[in-house]
């Protein structure tokens, strides 16, 4: 189950990022030769218009093959005769439903577990909040001089506090009152004053819970990509299909909830690493468009095309490093 469940995620994600090209190549008028789910031999295919659609048999990637995208072309629609704009958006594309895809997925989960509110639910009863008298459904409307309207406004000014009480101020069956609370850690030294909150299901701020979400685990990625090539993150912690399959199956243990979480965390690192700018991923063949909208065809579609394929070389003996990496780690 653990393979199978890393199948369909590599399947579904390389699925909606070559679907990215396809859609946009077939928007902006240019001719997709193949869409191609699979590598390998082939096990299925027919042809519809100009396009052959096609199953391969190794489940480890997937492609568009353009007409022109990696020799020249004569072709009006060819991916070298568009404007510079109508290739940049297909590139682009695929990265781009790799995100979504992301935020869809984080905002299913909001919405399946809810979020957080400020109406107070649970209390501990030797902790200060039940002491100072507050009860479930209370809604907190003011801590000290800030404003609360969600959850996070909570922890986030109780957690920045310096003062052993807290003036809470809360809304009670339509009347406000007020309370001195005071405030304890917690064994992990998180400053805490005894409440749970109540959740609530609502489409609209699951999406942006999701959005927001998936933007700070982004840029987190970022950073941390950044810390690869400063040296202040090793190689080592770098993690391939194979640690990827052990963490599914993890993942799958604890429940379809963090599967789905993990689906995503994998989503927005593959929209995040193939718009880095490296020969064969997306981002090397944006900075080439870049180049050559500046030089022309100082650098032929030929030259480029064999660039790419050294970036595809070089990538495949990463993975075969970290393939490598992983099976000592995981397994051995």
């Amino acid at each position: 189950m653990m393979i199978i469940y890393a199948l369909l995620i590599f399947c579904l994600l390389i699925f909606i990022h070559e679907l990215g090209h396809f859609l946009s190549a077939k928007a902006v008028g240019i001719r997709v030769n193949e869409f191609a789910l699979g590598m390998g031999p082939l096990l299925f295919h027919f042809k519809k218009g100009d396009t052959e659609y096609s199953l391969r048999a190794l489940p480890i990637g997937g492609y568009c093959k353009m007409e022109g995208e990696d020799e020249e072309s004569n072709d009006s629609a060819a991916f070298n005769n568009k404007s510079f704009l109508a290739k940049a958006l297909v590139v682009v594309a695929g990265s781009v439903m790799n995100l979504l895809l992301a935020i869809v997925i984080i905002s299913m989960v909001f919405l399946s577990v809810g979020m957080p509110t400020n109406i107070i639910k649970d209390l501990s009863p030797d902790l200060p909040a039940a002491q100072a008298g507050l009860l479930p459904g209370d809604r907190i409307v003011q801590i000290e001089n800030t404003k609360i309207k969600e959850w996070e406004d909570i922890t986030n000014t109780i957690g920045k506090s310096t003062a052993d009480t807290l003036r809470v101020i809360i809304e009670r069956d339509g009347s406000m009152q007020t309370f001195s609370v005071g405030v304890v850690k917690s064994d992990e030294g998180r400053r805490m004053i005894g409440i749970g909150p109540e959740y609530t299901k609502n489409p609209g701020k699951a999406l942006i819970f999701g959005a927001s979400s998936t933007v700070e685990m982004g840029v987190k990625m970022v950073e941390v990509i950044g810390q690869l090539f400063t040296g202040e993150v090793s190689t080592k912690s770098l993690t391939g299909p194979v640690g990827i399959v052990y963490m599914v199956g993890d993942s799958a243990k604890l429940g379809m909830l963090y599967l789905a979480q993990l689906t995503a965390l994998i989503s927005l690192n593959l929209a995040i690493v193939n718009m880095l700018p490296f020969p064969a991923l997306d981002g090397g063949r944006l900075l080439f468009m870049v180049i050559r909208l500046f030089t022309g065809k100082a650098v032929t579609d030929e030259t480029e095309g064999r660039i790419h394929f050294i970036g595809l070389i070089l990538l495949f003996g990463l993975m075969i490093y970290i393939t490598y990496q992983d099976i000592g780690r995981f397994f051995l």
